[in-house]
């Protein structure tokens, strides 16, 4: 789902399993940037609910960052002796 600028889409998380994550989640675009956000339902002292919020950047898998199917090469020291 793309976000128009300074908009965004919040949803009950459904796969909540430990207290700790959040009860809603969802992506924002902020002055063009993409974040996601994450909110806690809570009660204040006096019994009062409100949201607690975080953003945080998009998560991204980290891809190996080698291709096996490309040869390795060795840089060689300038001061090491020469393989011929």
């Amino acid at each position: 789902m793309e976000t128009r600028n300074n908009s965004g889409a919040i949803f009950k998380n459904e796969n909540k399993k430990a207290e700790n994550q959040p009860d809603y989640k969802g992506k924002v675009n902020v002055n063009g940037k993409d974040m996601e956000v994450a909110l806690w339902l809570k009660t204040s002292a006096k019994g009062v609910k409100f949201f607690s919020a975080s953003f945080s950047e998009p998560f991204v898998k980290n891809e190996p960052q080698i291709n096996n199917n490309e040869p390795q090469y060795k840089v060689l020291d300038v001061n090491e002796d020469l393989p011929f």
